[in-house]
């Protein structure tokens, strides 16, 4: 079996697909990209499959030893994402070459279904109780929400005091039998983190996400020391070396992302390397069906899982939504706050090409907003 062709779709709201085409007639599916600079990334999977075409795609190790160090420079979010989408196509042929699911192939499941929760409150979380009602309303256990909008990273008392008042609307609806996470998305220093972590333990969070930029990495263990908050973090590292310096800095949740941190291959390794240090996975997944249904396959084979985010009904989806590019919605039928394992070949998702063409046609050109403090300096977004 060879590759013959590899082709990129950029859709609504804010993805790129990859279909990676073979001369038996199978075809498989991935997710590279980066938000915000899709069409780099698309750029990137057209200079790699200058290698791919020709080749056996069942060489998945092989081809991703090549495509991460064939290019002597290394790494990267976008490098990293492109291989990341090729890798989930080449699984996902691999599975339907063999009549599996990905999840046998790394070894067979350890669970049944796998515990997800939903986002709320958008990019500047506010009336926060009627949306995470409805999300308890239809079954989730657990939610997440950014922990604030724009602040300055020396955050003022009024700051710290919004979030803890929004995380405590929080537990007030949830109760003591479900579960709040809480995103800083590395708006917050060190010293105003541990202010908040201060201030927010009592409240119980699963775990607070990205307490500091992802250049910071090398002061979290400060923030790990300074009390009992569960620090996660890894949406922007991309690879195991990046994940080993803040595992030993003693996080308790790592965060690759499928469609960046190097694939199904890559994140199963980094899985492996935080058990070795008593950490769990929670992959970052706010994007679409095809990243979502390579975290569910791994997450089946891994036994240091916590939790799955996933995409349904999040802010960013206006124009199109999680299921808006499949045939069948059933294995993103999510049941009392949790996905069930499915036995079907490959990825488990039919996409719908046609769907997939149409939206190629007018693609996207989303990016990020760009904050500033009232100073007019940069704000991290």
């Amino acid at each position: 079996m060879k590759i013959t062709r590899i082709e990129t779709f950029l859709i609504p709201p804010r993805w790129l697909f990859c279909r990676v085409e073979t001369d038996q007639g199978l075809v498989g599916w991935g997710e590279p990209v980066v938000e915000g600079r899709a069409e780099v990334v698309r750029a990137a999977v057209d200079v790699l499959a200058e290698y791919l075409v020709g080749q056996d795609p069942l060489r998945i190790e092989d081809h991703w030893q090549v495509l991460t160090k064939g290019g002597f420079y290394r790494g990267g979010p976008v490098l990293s994402s492109a291989v990341a989408g090729i890798d989930q196509a080449l699984w996902d042929i691999a599975g339907k070459q063999y009549g599996a699911p990905v999840h046998a192939l790394l070894g067979g499941p350890v669970r049944d279904r796998a515990r997800v929760y939903a986002w709320v409150g958008g990019d500047d979380p506010h009336e926060l109780a009627d949306q995470i009602a409805a999300q308890v309303d239809a079954g989730f256990t657990a939610v997440k929400m950014n922990a604030a909008g724009r602040t300055r990273p020396h955050a003022s008392v009024a700051e710290i005091d919004a979030v803890v008042e929004r995380v405590t609307t929080a537990r007030d609806v949830l109760g003591s039998e479900r579960d709040i996470a809480i995103d800083c998305h590395g708006r917050f220093s060190a010293a105003s983190s541990r202010r908040l972590l201060h201030e927010i333990a009592p409240l119980h969070p699963l775990f607070v996400e990205e307490p500091l930029p992802p250049e910071q990495s090398h002061v979290l263990g400060g923030l790990v020391e300074a009390g009992p908050v569960p620090i996660a973090t890894g949406e922007r590292i991309y690879d195991r070396s990046g994940f080993l310096p803040v595992l030993q800095s003693g996080v308790t949740v790592v965060q690759p992302d499928l469609s960046h941190a190097g694939g199904i291959s890559e994140v199963r390794r980094i899985a492996s390397l935080a058990e070795t240090f008593g950490a769990h996975l929670a992959p970052h997944c706010p994007l679409g069906p095809i990243s979502l249904a390579a975290s569910l396959q791994v997450v089946f084979a891994t036994p240091n899982f916590l939790i799955q985010e996933q995409s349904l009904g999040i802010h960013y989806n206006r124009e199109a939504d999680l299921l808006s590019y499949v045939v069948d919605p059933e294995p993103f039928r999510f049941t009392e706050g949790h996905a069930t394992r499915t036995q079907l070949p490959g990825l488990g998702v039919t996409v719908d090409e046609d769907a997939v063409r149409a939206a190629d046609r007018a693609g996207h050109a989303w990016r990020n907003p760009v904050w500033r403090h009232a100073d007019g300096g940069f704000a991290e977004w």
